[in-house]
């Protein structure tokens, strides 16, 4: 228990958290999106399961970490499929487990955000005589696929940011809980104003590509990503400003929609 009286494993502790809530913030959207699309009473207990079950990947990816470094190395090169020669074009096409988690998990998101941004906006003379069934069980499996995801970049930042098993864990706890307690308030607020809801969106989709430009090696820095995000929060914050008080447009439903007949 030594470590607990050493002032550097408290700095990096609280660094930890930090970071954790920030790259938590993408999962808060996804989840509260996610949430939206069931019934009222039915939101809070999703928005609570599925960051419960984002705490509980993150606490096995960390207790798992020799496996979590057997998925650096290469499963197999699709250069060599298109009998590329260049040595670091070769590098470059080399796919590892992570990298195949990273492809998947952001073609997902892509997937899933491009669809969103079109149920939400899609006017009547385009609806189909019939409509997909959302169920709370459903809505729990997407969310649980995308923590593994998000789980995953997570648990690489804690490993290069700690040596104690402890404090990465600690942080991962601290940091949920701390989600948990702020969901329900960026959930309403997203909900309530629907440009601000396409913008979470935008996000979601921009996020999917930085996964996917991650998976085949190409790093985008994250710093570039938030940066775009807090502007084009900025904007978003002085534009409803500007218009308040007046009536916001409204964005589709389909869990309020009632059962064509």
């Amino acid at each position: 228990m030594e470590w607990l009286t050493n002032p550097e494993i408290w700095i990096s502790l609280i660094t930890l958290t930090v970071l954790e809530i920030v790259l938590g913030i993408d999962n808060i959207i996804f989840i509260s999106i996610m949430a939206s699309k069931l019934p009222a009473n039915k939101q809070k207990k999703a928005r609570q399961l599925g960051l419960a079950l984002a705490m509980i990947t993150r606490v096995l990816l960390l207790l798992s970490l020799s496996w979590i470094m057997t998925l650096t190395s290469p499963l197999f090169n699709m250069g060599e499929w298109i009998a590329l020669t260049d040595a670091e074009l070769l590098k470059q096409f080399a796919i590892s487990g992570r990298d195949l988690i990273l492809i998947i998990g952001g073609l997902f998101l892509i997937y899933k955000s491009t669809s969103e941004i079109h149920d939400k906006l899609e006017g009547e003379e385009h609806q189909t005589n019939t409509k997909a069934v959302i169920t709370f069980s459903g809505v729990i499996v997407q969310i649980l696929l995308l923590d593994i995801v998000f789980s995953l970049d997570s648990v690489i930042t804690a490993v290069g940011m700690a040596n104690h098993i402890q404090v990465m864990i600690a942080a991962v706890i601290i940091a949920v809980i701390v989600m948990m307690l702020s969901a329900g308030g960026i959930s309403d607020f997203v909900n309530n104003h629907p440009t601000v809801k396409m913008l979470a969106l935008s996000f979601l989709l921009l996020i999917g590509v930085s996964l996917l430009a991650e998976g085949f090696d190409q790093h985008i820095p994250k710093g570039y990503i938030y940066f775009a995000m807090a502007f084009s929060v900025l904007v978003e914050m002085l534009n409803l400003k500007m218009n308040k008080g007046k009536k916001p447009i409204q964005l589709r439903n389909l869990a309020e929609e009632p059962e064509e007949k």
